[in-house]
């Protein structure tokens, strides 16, 4: 049973049932889609997503209800000149409850500008791993960008939690990257459609060179963030040595995407474990992130300065 140190007490009086994975919440916003599209259509797509979503087994392991991933999906619609063809940009958060607190930490903050699909009002939300591609590329195209999120999602909370423990969802992934649909307008599953997509993030998951990343996300949430409450400072010293080893990484591996993935959202987390650090840990600290997150190096200036 996965997470177990969280529920051991709870599993001596709580029969665990078969569930879903995840506790996903999906918005679909339209405001960029033109007037002459009835606006209920976003609605009720909104609504299938999440039944999709929530209501589907991504993997074969028991899930209690108190163990499933908090996640969501927002999905920021605007017209093409096709009918019922979207183009969109989809922002993907998860997160993951730190030991002995209410506290969520940031595992997913990501956005994929490379999403369009066809999407008819009430038509059936269908994937199939051993059919990504379906019968048409454009209709199948919006569960297959979900199911390869959600692969990732599962992935990376098994990363948190044991030790490589999501390599079989990185390849569940990859599966669907290999065999995704195929289109004129379709892009994200190819290495030539940019550097920070689909293809790069699983190609990074599954690498033998960057297998020290799985390590860097265990030990960031099992040694550091999960041990905030018992021993501040032994967490906190765990997390710098994580920084350290990404440090590293960043040193012989430069502008990696899987790194830049690591870091998103986890700002003001870091700028939060080390503000109460010793001076000399603040100026270690402050040296790594300047250099691994130069979009964020002012505001980790400015915090721990």
């Amino acid at each position: 049973m996965r997470k177990i140190f969280f529920f051991l007490l709870l599993l001596s009086f709580v029969k665990i049932i078969s569930a879903q994975e995840l506790r996903a919440r999906v918005n679909v916003s339209s405001s960029r889609v033109a007037n002459n599209v009835d606006k209920k259509t976003f609605q009720t797509l909104e609504s299938a997503l999440n039944d999709f979503i929530n209501n589907r087994k991504w993997s074969s392991d028991v899930f209690a209800p108190q163990e499933k991933i908090d996640c969501s999906f927002l999905i920021n619609l605007e017209s093409t000149g096709d009918a019922n063809v979207y183009k969109a940009s989809l922002t993907i958060q998860s997160a993951r409850p730190i030991y002995n607190s209410s506290y969520l930490s940031p595992v997913i903050n990501f956005q994929d500008d490379n999403l369009i699909f066809k999407y008819v009002e009430f038509q059936q939300l269908d994937f199939n791993e051993n059919r990504v591609s379906g019968i048409d590329a454009l209709t199948s195209n919006l569960t297959a960008v979900l199911a390869y999120y959600i692969d990732i999602i599962i992935g990376l909370d098994y990363d948190s939690f044991s030790q490589r423990g999501g390599n079989v969802y990185f390849q569940k992934a990859q599966n669907i990257v290999n065999n995704a649909p195929e289109g004129r307008d379709i892009t994200g599953w190819k290495a030539f459609d940019g550097t920070r997509n689909r293809y790069w993030l699983s190609e990074n998951l599954l690498n033998s060179r960057y297998t020290i990343m799985h390590d860097a996300y265990y030990d960031y949430y099992r040694l550091g963030m999960d041990k905030l409450y018992n021993d501040e400072i032994a967490a906190r010293s765990a997390t710098l040595n994580v920084l350290s080893l990404l440090n590293n990484f960043n040193v012989e591996n430069p502008n990696t995407m899987i790194l830049q993935f690591f870091l998103q959202g986890k700002t003001q987390e870091l700028i939060k474990v080390f503000s109460k650090a010793t001076p000399q840990d603040k100026t270690r600290a402050l040296e790594f992130l300047q250099k691994m997150d130069i979009s964020n190096a002012s505001k980790y200036k400015e915090a721990l300065k």
